[in-house]
């Protein structure tokens, strides 16, 4: 049973999101056991190609998250697999809008052809932690979201900017 279902049954439960960060690998370079932990999972954060993952790994990742009934989040970043999304970028809130919005086009198709829904966006490494802190950022990534989907959930740091940026 999917995240959202689990909820809409009955919101007066209390439910723990199990949440992991997958779809991190890429190339010959394998990260994590995907395979093995995904079965315990509520929730999936899929790596869109910027700091980990490419198309095919997306693909592979999105099919075994449907499979366990894992609610599917993209998990965009800078655009920086040497540094594995953990390094900091001063882009303009322009740039910042326009790499959510690609990276998570690209995750949400995926999920579309393989007759899922995109559940939530959990913006990765340097991504998130700048994000916490700066309301220009955090007001961009919050716009590509609404702009792509109002329906999409945005995860993010208790109290941050991003959390407010999300509810504006």
């Amino acid at each position: 049973m999917t995240l959202s279902n689990q909820t809409a049954k009955n919101p007066h439960v209390m439910f723990i999101d199990l949440n992991c960060d997958m779809g991190e690998s890429f190339g010959t370079n394998i990260v994590g056991n995907d395979e093995g932990i995904m079965p315990y999972l509520s929730s999936a954060n899929i790596a869109c190609g910027f700091h980990g993952g490419n198309p095919s790994v997306m693909h592979h990742t999105v099919k075994l998250a449907m499979k366990y009934g894992v609610a599917i989040g993209a998990h965009p970043s800078f655009h920086d697999i040497e540094g594995f999304g953990r390094r900091e970028m001063n882009l303009k809130a322009t740039e910042i809008y326009d790499l959510i919005i690609y990276q998570v086009s690209a995750l949400q198709g995926i999920v579309h052809v393989n007759g899922g829904k995109l559940h939530h966006v959990k913006p990765h490494g340097a991504l998130y932690n700048m994000a916490a802190k700066d309301e220009e950022m955090a007001m961009a990534i919050a716009d590509a979201i609404a702009d792509l989907d109002a329906t999409l959930i945005l995860y993010g740091l208790s109290g941050s900017e991003l959390i407010r940026a999300g509810k504006a």
